[in-house]
């Protein structure tokens, strides 16, 4: 800094404005005057005239009661676009690369897209002696929202009026030999999965699979994503699978949420 201070690069405006706008915490939301000028070291008058400006501009706003001020729309909107300038999936793979490691299964991320999911990213385990399931699945492929544990996620996080606009779309087939091909079932289903914050898919798509997902939601909770982890049937049980293999599931899924913005206080 002092280098490029004696280069002329370097603006002290701009670096005590900031300096100002770091100054609010969650412990002190509100700053007077006063309180801002000895936080940054300035004179009351120069703190003063930095914080008319940032006012003006939205980075602050004047509590009316208190004549204090607050952070402003202006800051929380550089953060938003700071956040959604984050590719997802990068975000998110070094989160299911350890979730892979620490069960041995692949585990997937996958978006709506229409009446289906589209994998996103799928991260396989580094452990040896595992049996995987495959299906011939890989980033780009498609599948039935309705038949998958994603889709069910996905499909639960829905508006309502969005969710019957997409399950309007969906041709119901028996895919696997426990697919839910009534739309009223299904219905019941994604209530269960929107209270739970966890689908199970046991052979709805296909013979022998069974998978577990959960919800990966944004700054303001919408379900922009789905994760998801699969076993054969005889590899455990569908009550062992969720009972031992969700929280650590959730948990990820939590994380990655964290990490785009999401706080469940919000």
């Amino acid at each position: 800094m002092e280098t490029e201070a004696r280069s002329g690069t370097y603006s002290q405006s701009l670096e005590r404005g900031l300096a100002i706008l770091s100054s609010f915490r969650s412990g002190s939301p509100l700053l007077g005057v006063s309180d801002l000028a000895r936080e940054v070291g300035l004179s009351r008058s120069t703190t003063h005239r930095y914080i008319s400006t940032l006012a003006a501009l939205g980075y602050l706003q004047q509590d009316p009661a208190t004549r204090k001020y607050r952070l402003g729309p202006r800051v929380l909107d550089l953060g938003f676009s700071a956040i959604n300038s984050m590719d997802l999936r990068e975000v998110a793979v070094p989160h299911l690369q350890a979730l892979s490691d620490e069960t041995g299964r692949t585990v997937n991320m996958a978006v709506l897209d229409g009446a289906d999911i589209v994998y996103i990213e799928r991260c396989r385990t580094s452990q040896s002696g595992q049996r995987d399931i495959d299906l011939n699945l890989h980033i780009g492929s498609r599948l039935p929202a309705y038949c998958t544990s994603m889709g069910k996620v996905l499909l639960a996080g829905l508006e309502p009026e969005r969710q019957r606009e997409v399950l309007e779309q969906v041709q119901f087939t028996q895919r696997g030999p426990n697919a839910l091909t009534d739309l009223d079932e299904l219905l019941a289903e994604l209530e269960r999965v929107r209270s739970a914050g966890l689908a199970v898919n046991n052979e709805e798509l296909a013979y022998g699979l069974r998978s577990i997902a959960a919800p990966v939601r944004s700054q303001n909770g919408e379900v922009v994503a789905a994760i998801n982890l699969a076993v054969h049937r005889t590899m455990v049980s569908l009550d062992s699978l969720v009972a031992h293999l969700g929280p650590q599931l959730k948990h990820t899924a939590a994380e990655i949420s964290a990490r785009i913005g999401y706080s469940r206080g919000a």
